[in-house]
């Protein structure tokens, strides 16, 4: 499983022209599943997206000190199977290590259902569709997670 993980002031996804998911301070997190994935990344990614220290201290410390938990953050969980995307040979890239939508939808609802019990505001894009995402990254701050099949 991959993740692009923004830290962001804010962020929004659009399907067919409608705000669908929308949130402030917090992380946008662009998910990626590999078609080895199992339910068994979910936990891993969850914890390290939660708690990773991202934000700025209370005492205008630089960033680094706190984590989208310690601030009260909101998230923006987007499916993106563009992330298991081969871009090295040929002209188009491959997308042959993504899962397909049967064996991703499911490991995504799940991971999306672990970051609800963290309290925060999660918001969602829409599974499979095309969608239109607006992020003002704070920093910028974009990482990438990636926890490999066990």
């Amino acid at each position: 499983m991959r993740v692009i993980i923004q830290k962001v002031k804010s962020s929004q996804v659009e399907v067919d022209g409608e705000i669908i998911g929308k949130i402030s301070q917090g992380l946008n997190l662009l998910v990626g599943i590999a078609s080895s994935d199992t339910s068994s990344e979910i936990d891993w990614i969850v914890q390290k997206c939660l708690n990773l220290r991202l934000f700025a201290g209370d005492n205008g410390e630089n960033g680094w000190q706190k984590s989208v938990l310690d601030i009260g953050g909101e998230l923006l969980v987007i499916s993106q199977f563009t992330l298991y995307g081969d871009c090295r040979k040929g002209r188009r890239p491959s997308f042959s290590n993504s899962a397909s939508p049967i064996v991703a939808q499911p490991i995504y609802d799940q991971l999306v259902a672990e970051f609800k019990k963290s309290g925060l505001r999660v918001e969602t894009g829409k599974f499979g569709a095309m969608m239109q995402v607006s992020i003002e990254n704070d920093g910028p701050v974009t990482l990438l997670l990636e926890r490999e099949a066990n």
